[in-house]
């Protein structure tokens, strides 16, 4: 359903903005581009995704330390189930439990920094690129620029209409 929708909404802007275009066809000028690899190929994208890598690293570490030990308590029931008195096993699932319920807290706390982190780190550079983006198609003539990975809109583009590399460039030069 939101597939549909976002379809739907996307096909009629596009009807919507070439209405206007289409009455001077020769003079519309159409570009794509991918927003996400312009994004990560400026340096300061490269920058911002070697720290959210850093930090997601990080978080494994702080991770790993949990999910040894649920693990080897895993492994420790598994092997001693026949053998260990049905209290002591009780007393090992309930260790098993309490671990996955610190790895499943502490993971979905890591995860929610580093949400934020990603949204301190790139929405700066998301307006920078919008800049970017709107200055190539200034300085280049574009009626429209698209985004070139959105696959309920666009199926096809002639990559003579890629300004990725354009922007990019555009974006580094701003500083």
């Amino acid at each position: 359903m939101k597939f549909m929708i976002q379809r739907l909404t996307g096909l009629l802007a596009l009807a919507m903005l070439g209405y206007p275009l289409a009455a001077s066809a020769q003079d519309a000028k159409i570009g794509f581009v991918d927003r996400e690899k312009a994004l990560f190929s400026t340096e300061a994208g490269k920058k911002a995704r070697d720290e959210l890598q850093a930090k997601l690293k990080a978080a494994q570490a702080q991770l790993a330390p949990l999910a040894d030990k649920q693990k080897t308590l895993a492994g420790e029931i598994e092997a001693k189930k026949f053998v260990l008195a049905p209290e002591a096993l009780m007393n090992i699932r309930a260790q098993l439990a309490e671990v996955q319920n610190q790895l499943e807290n502490k993971g979905k706390e890591l995860e929610g920094q580093l949400k934020i982190d990603q949204v301190r780190l790139v929405s700066p550079l998301e307006e920078k690129l919008k800049t970017a983006i709107e200055a190539v198609g200034k300085e280049q003539g574009y009626s429209l620029i698209l985004e070139r990975n959105v696959p309920q809109l666009i199926y096809y583009s002639r990559e003579q209409h890629d300004i990725t590399d354009a922007v990019v460039a555009r974006f580094n030069a701003a500083k």
